[in-house]
């Protein structure tokens, strides 16, 4: 194998990987929140380099504000959020459910 063909291989596999990351952090990002405060914390240890503590930086996730009114849905005790500018007697807004027809 020429070392341009593993060049190539390398830089394809890199892409990938970063892509399945991407959609598996829209996809499960508790999980993915999870995995990357438990490299921070591995990379943040006492005796690392410098490069290993800035890389613990860069993963470590965003901290909840604790305000429902900022949306995080990270405890799920806020409840649905009402639209912007609803009042407060309005209904607030039912996701719809679609099922398939019967018969």
């Amino acid at each position: 194998m020429s070392g341009g063909l593993l060049a190539q291989y390398v830089v394809v596999g890199l892409i990938v990987l970063a892509s399945a990351l991407l959609a598996f952090r829209k996809l499960a990002p508790q999980l993915t929140n999870r995995w990357f405060a438990a490299a921070s914390i591995r990379l943040a240890r006492p005796g690392r380099s410098r490069l290993a503590h800035a890389l613990a930086r860069r993963l470590q996730p965003k901290q909840a504000t604790g305000n429902c009114a900022d949306g995080c849905s990270t405890c799920g005790a806020c409840g649905p959020r009402k639209p912007a500018g609803a009042k407060p007697g309005d209904v607030e807004a039912v996701p719809l459910k679609f099922r398939p027809r019967g018969g």
